[in-house]
């Protein structure tokens, strides 16, 4: 029991209140930063947590998160009522034109390409793009000469020179003979 009464504050308000009150009494142009909110709260109510600063981010975020607290530029201040809402990222969507009663409304189209059928007949081959030159796209297939095939015994046709690179010519070695 006594490790519960040394952890546990003497009577502190909730953090989302001692925020409002840090903000209040600093009441600056431009929000109040997290520090100053920080020694604000410490120097008020003294006896805090051992997680003070933890439980302090932990709070804020929260509070920002709900709206109760605006965020601008590492300031934390109290929502302006005048101000208009808050729009969220992006291009707002169109507002869409009022149906009349009575009006059936057929389901939105799903996303993407419809898939294939597979019952359905093949398509012939497209030969000529229409509108354009009257070529078939891509590269013209290449022209097979129409003569005899090659015997693979037969000699290629000698133009006096063989295949290949020529060997390299070695230089003649001479007999040095040596007198004593």
């Amino acid at each position: 029991m006594a490790t519960e009464e040394v952890n546990k504050p003497s009577s502190l308000p909730p953090y989302s209140e001692m925020i409002m009150k840090a903000i209040e009494a600093l009441n600056e142009v431009n929000g109040s930063s997290r520090s100053a909110i920080s020694s604000y709260i410490e120097s008020t109510y003294g006896d805090l947590p051992a997680g003070h600063s933890a439980l302090l981010i932990h709070h804020l975020n929260k509070m920002k998160e709900s709206g109760e607290l605006v965020f601008l530029k590492n300031n934390y201040s109290k929502p302006d009522p005048n101000a208009p809402p808050k729009r969220g990222r992006g291009r707002p969507p169109k507002s869409k034109a009022p149906v009349p009663p009575g009006t059936v409304v057929s389901p939105p189209r799903p996303r993407g390409r419809p898939p294939k059928d597979p019952d359905a007949p093949p398509k012939p081959p497209i030969a000529k793009v229409s509108g354009g030159s009257g070529r078939p796209r891509g590269r013209p297939p290449k022209k097979i000469a129409r003569s005899a095939p090659p015997s693979p015994l037969a000699a290629p046709a000698s133009s006096g020179r063989p295949r290949g690179r020529p060997p390299k010519v070695k230089p003649q070695l001479t007999e040095v003979s040596v007198e004593s």
